[in-house]
């Protein structure tokens, strides 16, 4: 067949697209690599290509073959061709596509009866191989084993290698590699052993029957001669393989991709193929698309201003939004002194928007873990505002959090005594409430902060209720549970980042926004993983149609349990006039948008400790020993006249902050990071005097 222009095409096909669209619909046969920013139309522009590749001959329909990562995109995928007129051409996940091949072509290749495919036995299996390996079999254990077994498999890495390999890339494991590789081989002989396939193995085995059978891939290539891949900045190394394995040298492919949305790197996922596309096919067709129809230009503006501060952006990843509807609002951002107060203000704000006309399904609040979601749920629930999670348990379904519940009934019922904090914490602590957060991500990470928001719940039921205990605060998770809606359709959508990929609202809530949440904890310190985080957030961003809300607030419950400041991704995002956010009760809060100095050496400020004591780790501490003895001793009284804990009342790292810069007056005290009005009112007066008694004596 030979190469055909634009107007060879039925009249009028191509005629609704932009410029940049219509280049990439009717380019000539591939190679052609479309590079489409958020909002671009980028399944408009693939499907308008399919059909004019088929009305013009290039191809049948049933010579073609279009991938993606998801079933609801594939399924868009084929209904959008069957609204242009294309019937037959083949739109389906790699994995989806793999199955459909393998077990066509099994009698040829592997003979006897296919295999099963795994659907809820894998864990089962990965538990018998984790007990032989001397690991734990907790569900949280076994889920992290799984997806660092689904990662090796996606990177083409086997488990003899696994070791060297995660060396080598400096992977943070959930467990040792040498146990892992050895679940990793025990998982692989009992799957073989009982005749099962899992996913992974679709595209293992439909390579190798593509690779080592002559007569299967000529039948193949024969049948199928027209490649596109939507989402091509995340395929895996695997599903390259298998893409490769499909063309068998030729290039009439068509890839689409934005390596500024390359999120799953935990997953094996890379954007390099995307990045490399010309390096391969140096004849490729390259086309820009970045005109943005999906949000307002000020939403534009702000995720072009997210993802432009990224660090060693490669070329191609270049992508620079220009927003096409009318102007709508400012993004608002919006500072809070707590969680609670957080999820509170949101599910206020949504009120509002409901109110105006906005339906509850076109709204969205997303976050970076699931285990964040109980605010918002309880804060939805108290205003009667519907909901639906997606993609994640509810927290109080999470196991977890089951697992608590009937621990924290049974040890009030059997009359438990101590501290009531202490207790709640003893409790947790046999179902996986350490005292420092497990290593990496992952299960073990959502686990740990689930029960983590439990605490800080006992906490605050402690700072706000006299006599509090086990069994108040049993009834108080029971009430919580009990007051939830059940999902339904017609209901604003709580979702995580990573699930609200590929979806969009006419409104989104990005909550949440402070260190050690986004980016996540365990990406400090590693520049790739920063990177992916931020674009998680431009991810976030880049849903919103209007209306964009971003908010974090500096405590995760009332009693200032952990200090916290807002992310780093925050930073030159906010506008120079506006005051940051106000903090509980409407006490503005001194936040510019610009990086805080150490008030030593002047130099930029990072980490929590160091901006709590407003100087950076290498200037010497100026602590006045005496105010700070002081500090305590007051803090002890008021505690247990408060019958709260300590911490509760003030954090060690804030006495400290105090008793090295001895404030003078309000201004001064509440110029300390962590201070916020309440505390401001509560303790203010008190601390001032504790401040100037120890200093004049």
């Amino acid at each position: 067949m030979g190469s055909a222009s634009v107007s060879e095409a039925k009249p009028g096909l191509l005629d609704g697209l932009d410029p940049e669209q219509r280049a990439a619909a009717g380019a000539p046969r591939g190679p052609v690599c479309v590079l489409a920013g958020a909002g671009t139309g980028k399944t408009r522009t693939i499907t308008h290509r399919i059909a004019h590749l088929v009305r013009s001959g290039h191809v049948a329909a049933g010579q073609v073959l279009a991938v993606t990562f998801t079933n609801r995109a594939a399924g868009e995928l084929r209904a959008r061709l069957r609204g242009l007129g294309v019937e037959g051409a083949q739109a389906r996940t790699f994995h989806a596509a793999a199955l459909r091949q393998l077990r066509y072509f099994w009698p040829r290749v592997v003979g006897g009866p296919q295999w099963d495919l795994i659907e809820n036995n894998k864990l089962r299996l990965i538990g018998q191989a984790a007990n032989r390996a001397g690991l734990g079999t907790e569900v949280e254990v076994l889920r992290d084993l799984a997806s660092e077994i689904e990662w090796a498999k996606a990177s083409l890495v086997i488990a003899d290698d696994y070791p060297a390999v995660v060396a080598r890339l400096r992977r943070d494991t959930p467990e040792p590699a040498e146990r892992i590789a050895q679940v990793y081989r025990g998982y692989e002989e009992l799957k073989n052993n009982a005749r099962l396939l899992d996913f992974d193995d679709l595209l293992l085995h439909t390579v190798a029957a593509l690779e080592e059978h002559s007569a299967v891939s000529e039948e193949f290539r024969d049948r199928y001669r027209c490649f596109v891949v939507d989402e091509y900045q995340d395929v895996t190394p695997l599903q390259q393989r298998l893409l490769d394995a499909w063309l068998g040298g030729r290039d009439d492919l068509t890839v689409v991709g934005d390596a500024n949305q390359t999120i799953y790197s935990f997953g094996g996922a890379s954007p390099r193929p995307l990045l490399e596309f010309t390096r391969r096919f140096p004849d490729a067709t390259v086309v820009r698309l970045e005109r943005d129809y999906r949000s307002t230009p000020q939403v534009v503006a702000l995720a072009n201003k997210v993802i432009g501060a990224a660090r060693n952006r490669p070329a191609g990843s270049r992508l620079r939004l220009i927003g096409q509807r009318p102007d709508g609002p400012e993004p608002r951002f919006a500072e809070y002194e707590d969680e609670t107060t957080e999820a509170a203000s949101v599910a206020a704000r949504i009120h509002d928007l409901l109110e105006l006309g906005v339906p509850a399904s076109e709204i969205a609040i997303l976050y970076r873990v699931n285990a964040q979601s109980e605010a918002y749920e309880q804060a939805l629930s108290e205003l009667d505002i519907p909901y639906l999670v997606r993609g994640g348990e509810r927290f109080f379904q999470r196991q977890e959090i089951r697992q608590a519940v009937i621990a924290l009934r049974s040890a009030a019922a059997a009359g438990q005594r101590g501290e009531f904090v202490d207790a709640v914490r003893a409790v947790l602590a046999p179902i996986g409430l350490t005292e420092q957060p497990p290593a990496g991500g992952g299960a073990a990470k959502e686990r740990w902060d689930a029960l983590l928001a439990l605490v800080e719940l006992a906490e605050e039921l402690a700072a706000t209720v006299e006599d509090a205990d086990l069994a108040r605060f049993v009834a108080e998770l029971e009430q919580r549970a009990a007051a939830q809606h059940p999902p339904t359709v017609e209901g604003v959508t709580l979702a995580s980042l990573h699930a609200a990929k590929g979806l969009e609202w006419d409104a989104v809530f990005l909550v949440g926004l402070a260190e050690g949440t986004l980016p996540i904890q365990h990406a400090d310190g590693d520049e790739n993983a920063i990177e992916e985080e931020r674009r998680l957030f431009y991810v976030g961003v880049t849903r919103a149609r209007e209306h964009l809300s971003l908010t974090w607030s500096l405590y995760r419950s009332g009693g200032g349990r952990r200090t916290r400041r807002r992310s780093r991704f925050l930073y030159g995002l906010l506008p120079e006039n506006h005051p940051a956010a106000r903090v509980a009760r409407g006490a503005q809060v001194r936040s510019n948008g610009q990086r805080q100095a150490c008030r030593v050496c002047e130099g930029p400020l990072t980490g929590t400790m160091a901006i709590k004591l407003g100087r950076c780790d290498r200037c010497p501490s100026t602590v006045d020993e005496q105010v700070l003895e002081r500090l305590k001793y007051w803090r002890g009284n008021r505690s247990r006249e408060l019958k709260v804990p300590a911490f509760v009342v003030f954090t060690d790292a804030t006495l400290i902050a105090i008793a090295e810069q001895c404030p003078v007056d309000e201004s001064s005290l509440v110029s300390i990071s962590g201070i916020g009005q309440t505390k401001l009112e509560r303790f203010g007066a008190e601390i001032l005097a504790v401040v100037r008694e120890a200093v004049g004596s």
